[in-house]
């Protein structure tokens, strides 16, 4: 049986060619925290998440710091019995980097999002977002569902996938 290219790119990501993937990493570091890319890197990823290569689709790149999930002590007004935390942050790094491209680009929805890499510093996350004022998007039936006003902020609201496996959701 004959595979086909997404197939193969698939394939490829299983395992990466780590020098290649290094000297992105190295420019990635260097740029900006959000960066908006022309094409997905991940095709295979980003074609299974939802995206097309159409007008009111749009990918960014998000660079994340890793570590830091435990809570901060509060500093003051609070009686001492009060001061301390047991808890840490029940998000994942790729919730986060949704809700923070989300705050960044306020006209556009999030669709869904995939990892691209990480270091030893930060978090590499590919963003799908859609504008839900497009008439391509609007026109489009497998995507409309996303101009309606009840899925506005979905990602604050945490709807989307990863959200909703953070909040103990999904049962896989």
């Amino acid at each position: 049986m004959t595979k086909g290219m997404y197939h193969y790119i698939k394939q490829a990501w299983k395992k990466p060619d780590a020098e290649t993937l290094r000297q992105r990493m190295v420019e990635w570091r260097k740029g900006e925290v959000f960066t908006r890319v022309e094409k997905p890197l991940r095709l295979d990823r980003a074609r299974a998440l939802g995206y097309k290569d159409k007008k009111g689709f749009v990918v960014v790149r998000v660079r994340l710091k890793r570590g830091g999930h435990k809570r901060q002590r509060p500093v003051k007004a609070r009686r001492s019995k009060r001061m301390h935390t047991r808890k840490n942050l029940q998000m994942n790094y790729k919730g986060i980097a949704e809700q923070r491209v989300a705050r960044k680009f306020q006209n556009l929805e999030v669709l869904n999002s995939y990892n691209v890499g990480k270091d030893g510093m930060n978090y590499f996350f590919e963003v799908i977002l859609v504008d839900p004022e497009r008439p391509e998007i609007k026109n489009d039936k497998t995507i409309n569902w996303i101009s309606s006003q009840k899925h506005r902020s979905r990602v604050m609201r945490g709807l989307t996938s990863t959200a909703k496996k953070s909040r103990g959701l999904r049962h896989n």
